[in-house]
């Protein structure tokens, strides 16, 4: 990609969007289009049409999905399979339609089986049954997947997939409901802190509310208390975590260096699982992670492990050896990210 060539980041504003923003800008790129969702809605193929045949970019990083955890998964199943699909099928296709010389497509490594071998490879793809409570959303991005490979097979166009591990950092999401795991234990746990140093005002102007009784009321609608608070399930199940803007660093150096050939080799008969996982290769059980962000924050109360609330899938690690093969590793290990993202929520 050339300095002032035209690049459109769908979903700037979001966690991985806005840290592509960061590194494309850091990066000397001058050349970034941008849209808020007010001002151009992704699901509409009239309008994707329209801004496509006006601006016509070079580039696009497909960074926009409607996200969330596990609660928001399951309740929403409607919607993220809607919305998703939606957004991939007018973006993805007007790429197409307009010449775009690179579309970069972002998925999550819940699009594997739930029983997956672990490491994950990108060749567990499909070989055995999904993770319910995501299972919409993860179709959804599977369907992502062979659209670009589809696209690249019948078009000749580079439609490049990578699948990230879960994510975090600056512009992440705090919602006490509708945030992933990481950032909801930062905001339980500091709010537990605040409640057991009667720090109210501080309480009160977290959560936008008036009273510290309808706070201490709401807070305990999600376990968190002046001396615990509740996490879903056992804490056994492992996880691993990418700092966002790792995920960007990886993103760009992918769209600079490496195009669809490269994902795939060069005999092969039948071209699928030509994606990508970014990852760090590496992963904590969640219990782990919950001690590690309260010893951050400073919390002194109690961690309590709700076992009548849903695991998920045990352990969820990426093969990242196909990544790590086309000359990317990771920078930020989780301990220094976690006391990153605090800092940063602090002070937003």
């Amino acid at each position: 990609m050339k300095k002032n060539a035209k690049i459109y980041i769908a979903g700037h504003r979001g966690l991985v969007g806005s840290a592509i923003l960061n590194n494309l800008s850091d990066k000397g790129y001058s050349n970034i289009i941008t849209r808020t969702h007010s001002e151009l809605d992704l699901s509409s193929q009239i309008a994707v049409s329209s801004f496509f045949e006006n601006e016509k970019p070079e580039y696009v990083f497909l960074a926009a999905a409607k996200v969330g955890g596990i609660v928001a998964n399951n309740t929403y199943r409607a919607d993220f399979i809607y919305e998703n699909m939606m957004i991939q099928n007018n973006v993805i296709h007007q790429s197409y339609l307009h010449d775009v010389k690179k579309l970069l497509f972002l998925g999550s490594t819940c699009i594997y089986p739930k029983n997956a071998p672990q490491p994950m490879s990108e060749d567990c793809l499909l070989t055995d049954t999904l993770e319910y409570t995501n299972e919409p959303y993860a179709i959804a991005k599977i369907a992502g997947i062979k659209m670009c490979e589809s696209y690249n097979l019948q078009y000749g166009t580079n439609f490049i997939s990578v699948m990230p591990t879960n994510l975090y950092g600056p512009n992440d999401n705090f919602d006490l409901e509708k945030s992933h795991v990481l950032p909801a234990l930062i905001r339980k746990i500091h709010l537990a802190k605040l409640l057991s140093e009667a720090k109210y005002d501080d309480v009160v102007k977290d959560l936008g509310l008036e009273h510290i009784e309808e706070a201490k009321a709401y807070l305990e609608t999600f376990g968190v208390s002046a001396n615990s608070v509740e996490i879903w399930g056992s804490g056994k199940p492992k996880r691993e975590f990418l700092w966002s803007e790792d995920m960007a660093d990886a993103c760009v150096f992918i769209m600079e260096n490496r195009n669809f050939s490269d994902t795939y080799e060069a005999d092969q008969k039948e071209i699928r699982n030509t994606h990508i996982n970014i990852g760090t290769g590496k992963d904590i059980s969640i219990k782990e992670l919950a001690e590690t962000i309260k010893a951050t924050v400073g919390f002194k109360g109690d961690l309590v492990f709700n076992t009548d609330k849903p695991d998920g899938t045990m352990k969820k690690l990426t093969d990242v050896s196909k990544l790590n093969g086309l000359g990317w590793t990771h920078n930020i290990e989780l301990k220094e990210g976690i006391h990153h993202l605090f800092n940063w929520y602090l002070n937003k």
